[in-house]
């Protein structure tokens, strides 16, 4: 009977290795957000002498927005990979290693998550404010309504998480 019970504990680790392909998709999402973000970014160059400040300013906080979302991607394949697959061994000394990788926890992970939810929120907020003549008040009402949603989320499980950890900042 042991001998199920170590073969089905061997089972259940090796199928880790089946969110390895999540994280390949998610470096697939990664060239789709670089596409998206060169062509805005191409877009902007070429309505730049026509563009007034405040078309401009929305156009570089969408840059803005498509480099935290693909910031966040990358934090979690690194994390998620290292957390749940594998340990990149080799990398440990690679001199472009970011400090953070291999120390950030499942709970860093949806910080860093709800800490960016927040912010995309506010810079989508921000664009709405910049383009309010052609936003229904309505809209502007239900992105406000919604992102004061995810700030008291937010806040909300900051405190649970900090309460959690006994009070640590854990930094």
């Amino acid at each position: 009977m042991r001998h199920v019970e170590k073969g089905i504990e061997h089972l259940l680790f090796a199928s880790r290795w089946l969110l390895a392909p999540v994280y390949l998709g998610l470096v697939g999402a990664l060239l789709v957000m670089l596409y998206k973000f060169a062509k805005q970014g191409w877009e902007m160059v070429i309505a730049l002498p026509t563009a007034s400040s405040s078309e401009v300013i929305v156009g570089v906080l969408s840059l803005v927005d498509a480099a935290l979302v693909m910031n966040l991607i990358l934090i979690i394949i690194f994390s998620g990979y290292e957390n749940f697959v594998s340990k990149m061994e080799d990398l440990h000394s690679h001199e472009d290693r970011p400090d953070w990788m291999g120390h950030i926890g499942f709970a860093d992970i949806k910080i860093k998550l709800i800490g960016s939810i927040v912010a995309i929120s506010a810079i989508e907020l921000l664009k709405s404010f910049l383009n309010v003549h052609n936003i229904e008040d309505r809209v502007l009402w239900w992105q406000t309504g919604l992102h004061l949603v995810f700030v008291f989320s937010a806040l909300l499980y900051a405190i649970m998480d900090r309460i959690q950890r006994g009070g640590a900042s854990g930094h």
